[in-house]
């Protein structure tokens, strides 16, 4: 029987067995921890807010932020998200997003094409990519990053053989591959982003999904096994 490893605990395991059938083993492994810091609160007034993780939003709302939504105006206090988790987090709190976006790169282009006068704050870990930064800083975007928590590797040495492993993030690519080799295994990445950091260390083909869901990606899985 073929063994998938999932690099991340906490999946709906029965929804994944139902997808991908039973003829696999499934088994899973936390490669990342994650520490919410406590900061003091400030006034979000006339600012926009960017989340593009659900620690970054569980984060926020624990240090006693509260978003001032307003959709309506053009340059100011809306919500931008990447991935449907974080707007899933958002929405658990009763707020909405004003964009979502599958990558912090499509999400820079579109606010670089849309609304550019805004004033950003990106609440985030302090592994948090540059990408957002770059793009701001090269059009002249008011843009800050305000780390909310800490991305800590666990770096697992998996004992049990594995024949395909999937991947949720540049930092678990790089948590995962410190004392374990995937050269030879089948390798799925949830997105762009982590595939560019495996890409790193194989030359193997790598399996993205084109949408930043698990969903997406067991429907993925499902057709290249």
């Amino acid at each position: 029987m073929q063994k998938i490893l999932f690099t991340k605990k906490g999946l709906d395991r029965k929804m994944i067995s139902k997808e991908l059938g039973e003829n696999l083993d499934i088994d899973f492994v936390d490669v990342l921890s994650f520490e919410n810091l406590k900061i003091p609160t400030f006034d979000l007034k006339n600012k926009s807010l960017i989340f593009t993780s659900v620690q970054g939003v569980n984060a926020f709302f624990e240090n006693g932020f509260s978003p001032n939504e307003n959709f309506v105006e053009k340059d100011f206090n809306k919500i931008y998200t990447v991935g449907k988790k974080s707007k899933n987090a958002l929405r658990k709190h009763g707020f909405g997003t004003f964009k979502i976006k599958n990558n912090a790169k499509d999400l820079a282009k579109f606010i670089i094409e849309n609304f550019n006068k805004e004033n950003f704050l990106h609440f985030c870990g302090n592994l948090a990519l540059d990408t957002l930064q770059v793009q701001f800083k090269n059009e002249k975007i008011k843009y800050k990053k305000v780390v909310v928590y800490n991305t800590k590797f666990r770096y697992p040495e998996i004992e049990n053989p594995f024949d395909e492993v999937v991947f949720f993030s540049p930092s678990g690519v790089q948590s995962f591959v410190k004392y374990n080799k995937i050269e030879g295994k089948k390798i799925f990445s949830i997105g762009e982003t982590t595939t560019k950091e495996i890409e790193k260390f194989t030359k193997d083909e790598i399996y993205t999904s084109e949408e930043s869901t698990l969903e997406d990606l067991l429907h993925l899985i499902k057709n290249k096994l």
